[in-house]
């Protein structure tokens, strides 16, 4: 390759990365801002709430059922006793939790989803990490409300300890997902391999 090819290669390389970069950023404020500004159309007495949406599209709340429901099937199978209404968790004997917006995990599923999308892979392989990773997310937001009701159920003098859990769940998550992306990056990135076809046909063409 010379001169020109290599100068070619590397500006091409230059504008994926900063197309990447856009598409990343882009994605990322439009899923996040739109979390919080459908949040606010969902909830009464927000600034833009919609009766209509929130009655008949709020997948927050759903959000917050799905996460509630198996958190507290998981604290009555470890022995407490929970109840629960559509935001709230009450162990008996335990803490009592509440699940805000920021308890969701939205801005980290939007970060992924961000990512995945603007990264230059198959769509194949974009929707396989897409599903892996909004589900481990999930199922890591299950444990830890399930973990925090069972936790200041067994160590009630801890409770206040904890203040900061949604941090330190938000850093795991992180790093989780970056391990994550990590591995799908470098499948993605590999370089294709040379086919045997190939090698015979520059063996033949070596000797002729």
């Amino acid at each position: 390759m010379d001169e020109i090819q290599i100068k070619a290669a590397k500006i091409q390389a230059d504008k994926k990365a900063i197309r990447f970069v856009v598409i990343l950023f882009v994605l990322y404020i439009l899923f996040s801002q739109g979390n919080i500004f459908m949040n606010s159309v969902m909830s009464p007495g927000g600034k833009y709430y919609n009766a209509f949406i929130a009655e008949h599209f709020d997948y927050i709340q759903g959000l917050k059922t799905a996460l509630i429901k198996p958190a507290v099937w998981i604290i009555k199978l470890l022995g407490f006793y929970a109840i629960h209404n559509e935001m709230d968790v009450m162990v008996v004997n335990g803490p009592y939790l509440r699940i805000n917006y920021s308890c969701l995990g939205l801005g980290v599923m939007s970060f992924l989803a961000a990512f995945v999308l603007a990264f230059p892979a198959s769509w194949k392989s974009t929707i396989k990490m897409l599903i892996i990773g909004i589900v481990s997310i999930y199922l890591l937001n299950i444990a830890r409300i399930a973990g925090l009701g069972l936790l200041f159920g067994f160590f009630q003098s801890q409770r206040n300890y904890f203040e900061y859990h949604h941090e330190i769940f938000n850093v795991l998550v992180y790093i989780v997902i970056f391990i994550m992306l990590y591995i799908w990056i470098r499948k993605n990135t590999k370089p294709k391999k040379t086919t045997t076809v190939d090698n015979i046909t520059e063996d033949q063409a070596s000797t002729t």
